[in-house]
């Protein structure tokens, strides 16, 4: 039979009563100081009463960081009260197993328990476990963000992650920690947030150049690296004052010439503040821009590029060429606008730029002759000859210093075939932006008709022009056209293609392109070799598809290695910069069976990913470099390495330090130089305990290597 209602009462009471008094000697088990274990409480998890699991579930969530080895045992039990439904404290019981895989070093499984423990997660409470489940959090969080929007996965992102790291960007508000919130924003492709952080903080000039240094920095993908300057771009138009210094610079990043354009437009009638801003920028676009953007720029402000005065007539003159006073005119010269437009035009065009770099090198020149003089006296053979001319010309670049050649034209006229081009070049270098006399002063060089002088020493003096006007070259473009078009030697036209590429570089012609191309195609070793380099340059950076088909596909029917070498050469700077957008060629070359193909894909991964330190690009390079059949491969595998890292010379040693003990000579030699690419000019004791064992190489090329690295 039932019971009364008066004894079922009685034996309610008495449950409660038992559970009271078993639940007091739990928590007197673990507060006495004399008990120093939690098996009390543990107990009370295999107890059928839900109050008593709840009970031991809340006094385990306050001893585990003391007691988490003796809880690990029973860590199962508490995750099958997790995964029961019915269990109503099923979030405590996800705390309570998260944090003690927490104290097992399993992060992953604490994470997942901590997701599900949900409103008892307090993220904004500072204790070690929090911030390591928080930054774990946001880890996963960023991994999947990534995969989400750069890889385009159909991926789901749990909603109680991204709860997480909602809080997580309220607490970096709350604290006042917007670079916190940016560098996040940043990472986890949550570009709204980036704007938000942005607009919030105290000093939002500040948060903008912060933002735009981490993204031309570290931002290793170029389509996110767009996204987010397209975002900064928003927030530079919409601040109370515009800042259209660096909002230029993005345009010059996004290749948006046009808008540049408007921008200096808008500004060039402006106030005296404006026009110095007008200044600036043009400085800045000189400084960071393409030849190809410059030239669109000029155009779209109605600015005429100056001609050079140059035909061959000019050339033999005796009359100095005197620089013009406006040596850029525009149509109307009398208005204040076109004479600012022409005070634009000086500075687009690299007059101004050039004239003062020159003027500082020039003041600031201390080289010490007598090294020279030492090095010229001890010369026996052609070999130090060369070199002690090259190495004038390295000192004094751009100095317009050129004294040594003068006072030793007997000496210099020992130099025969290649080294006559390379003295004659060199002038070229020591005159580097020298550009206003430079037909005159290369005169008694270049070709003329009829042809009288030594080919070698006017194609050096063909490529010297090249030098003197790199990467500025519209005025004398149509003089080596010219000359490259009327050569018939072999070695005139190959200075012709040099001089020409390095004029051109990176104007992305296709006029020049196709002058180029066409000399390739003669099918001749030394023409080819300097044709395939200055295709190169013009394109450079271009990721152009036609010019990058045209030339792997001469480089499969071409039976000269010269050439190849030279078209590998090309292609590399083809995909100069280009990041990502560069890997399905690299692929392609690292795939080919031939050696320099394979070769030429090592040097295009370093130049797409130069200054980058990409992870990715390292590991593929890391692997060429011990797996390839190829020792040519192996050590273009090992110098890339260097061209990554140059950004970032301190991680350098540690990466090529094992390459530099290798067996094989070729990637001693490789580290050597990666090492004087990555560290040049650091002085980085590092670098230099490295390379000292390698100057006592048993292998005479890696001693050489060893000690140009030293130099560097």
């Amino acid at each position: 039979p039932s019971p009364s209602p008066s004894l079922k009462q009685w034996y309610q009471r008495r449950v409660r009563a038992n559970n009271l008094s078993r639940m007091t000697a739990a928590t007197i088990s673990y507060s006495s100081a004399g008990i120093t274990s939690a098996a009390g409480v543990i107990s009370l998890l295999d107890e059928p009463q839900i109050e008593l699991k709840i009970f031991a579930l809340n006094k385990l969530n306050l001893i585990v960081h003391e007691f988490w080895a003796e809880i690990s045992d029973v860590v199962d039990k508490i995750e099958i009260l997790y995964e029961d439904e019915s269990f109503e404290e099923r979030e405590l019981s996800a705390l309570v197993a998260s944090k003690v895989y927490y104290h097992l070093g399993a992060y992953d499984e604490a994470l997942h328990y901590a997701l599900g423990a949900a409103s008892l997660l307090d993220v904004n409470q500072s204790s070690e476990y929090v911030d390591t489940v928080v930054a774990r959090a946001i880890d996963q969080y960023i991994t999947q963000r990534v995969k989400l929007c750069d890889d385009a996965n159909d991926i789901t992102i749990d909603s109680r992650l991204e709860l997480i790291v909602e809080k997580m960007f309220q607490r970096c508000f709350d604290d006042a920690k917007y670079k916190q919130a940016v560098g996040i924003a940043l990472e986890s492709r949550r570009y709204d947030m980036l704007e938000s952080a942005i607009m919030k903080g105290d000093d939002i000039p500040s948060l903008l150049s912060y933002a735009l240094g981490i993204a031309m920095t570290l931002l290793q993908k170029r389509t996110v690296r767009n996204t987010v300057l397209q975002v900064l771009v928003r927030l530079y138009t919409n601040l109370s004052e515009p800042d259209y210094t660096n909002m230029c610079q993005c345009y010059i990043y996004l290749n948006e010439p046009q808008t540049v354009v408007n921008i200096l437009n808008k500004l060039i009638s402006g106030s005296e503040d404006e026009l110095l801003m007008v200044f600036q920028i043009c400085f800045d676009v000189y400084e960071s821009a393409t030849q190809h953007f410059i030239d669109e720029v000029m155009e779209g402000l109605g600015i005429k590029q100056k001609k050079e005065e140059s035909t061959a007539m000019e050339v033999e003159s005796s009359e100095p060429v005197k620089p013009s006073e406006e040596p850029v005119k525009t149509v109307a010269q009398d208005s204040a606008i076109d004479k600012k437009r022409a005070q634009v035009g000086s500075i687009l065009s690299g007059e101004i730029p050039i004239t003062l770099k020159s003027q500082f090198l020039i003041r600031k020149n201390s080289s010490d002759m007598l090294v020279l003089k030492n090095c010229k006296d001890a010369s026996r053979n052609a070999v130090c000859h060369t070199a002690t001319v090259i190495a004038n010309s390295l000192m004094h670049a751009g100095t317009t210093c050129d004294a040594f050649l003068r006072d030793n034209l007997d000496w210099l006229a020992k130099a025969t075939n290649w080294a006559k081009f390379t003295a004659t070049a060199s002038i070229g270098v020591i005159h580097h932006g020298h550009e206003t006399n430079a037909l005159k002063l290369m005169s008694s060089y270049l070709p003329k008709e009829p042809a009288s002088g030594s080919p070698y020493q006017e194609g050096g003096a063909l490529y010297a022009l090249g030098m003197i006007h790199a990467n500025h070259g519209a005025a004398i473009i149509p003089y080596l056209s010219e000359q490259l078009q009327t050569a018939t030697n072999e070695t005139v036209k190959h200075g012709g293609c040099l001089g020409l590429g390095l004029a051109a570089m990176t104007s992305k012609s296709s006029d020049i392109y196709e002058q180029l191309k066409n000399n390739l195609y003669q099918d001749d070793a030394i023409i080819g070799e300097a044709a395939g380099i200055a295709m190169g340059l013009v394109m450079m950076g271009s990721l152009d598809e036609d010019a990058l088909s045209d030339m792997i596909q001469y480089a499969h029917e071409t039976q000269h290695e010269k050439i190849l070498r030279g078209l590998s050469l090309g292609i590399a700077m083809i995909c100069y910069g280009q990041l990502e957008a560069a890997d399905p060629t690299i692929q392609t070359l690292t795939e080919d069976k031939d050696p320099v193909l394979r070769m030429c894909g090592m040097y295009s991964a370093g130049m797409a990913y130069a200054g980058t330190g990409n992870n990715k690009a390292i590991r593929r390079l890391l692997h060429v470099a011990v797996s390839d059949v190829n020792d040519d491969v192996r050590r273009a595998a090992v110098i890339s390495i260097g061209f990554l890292l140059f950004n970032a010379p301190e991680q350098c040693p540690n990466v090529v330090s094992l390459l530099s003990e290798s067996y094989n000579s070729h990637v001693r030699y490789g580290a050597a130089l990666a090492l004087g690419i990555s560290c040049a000019g650091s002085g980085m004791k590092e670098a230099l305990s490295i390379l000292e064992p390698m100057i006592n190489d048993p292998v005479n090329y890696v001693r050489q290597g060893a000690l140009l690295a030293s130099a560097m």
